[in-house]
């Protein structure tokens, strides 16, 4: 009836290296900024951008699969949690760039002054 317990010193290692990795090369990213990525728009934000977002979303959707341990969970409860989050994400930015767009162009050619 006892249950053995497993070392998962190995699979922390491996998820700090990957976590540590994507997070190193953001950095990197960020701290070079490439002109083929920072001088290229892709609807209505540079590449760079949209590479940080996308290295960030592929962390939270790591972080969850590890750490949350959804590895273990049935296809569709996983398919649930990750669909929905990414679908929030996705809108989230989606809005965020719309109405950040906006206010700039309201402000940009509007009669309205920068104040802050």
């Amino acid at each position: 009836m006892a249950h053995a317990h497993e070392s998962n010193t190995k699979r922390i290692w491996v998820v700090f290296g990957i976590l540590s990795v994507i997070t190193i090369v953001e950095v990197l990213f960020g701290i070079y900024k490439p002109k083929a990525l920072y001088f290229n728009n892709f609807l209505g934000m540079n590449l760079l951008n949209w590479l940080f977002i996308i290295l960030t979303i592929v962390k939270a959707y790591y972080i969850t699969w590890a750490f949350m341990h959804m590895e273990g969970e049935k296809k569709w409860f996983r398919r649930s949690i990750v669909w929905t989050v990414t679908f929030l994400i996705l809108y989230l930015c989606f809005i965020l760039l719309v109405e950040g767009d906006y206010v700039y162009e309201v402000f940009k050619t509007g009669h309205l002054k920068w104040i802050f």
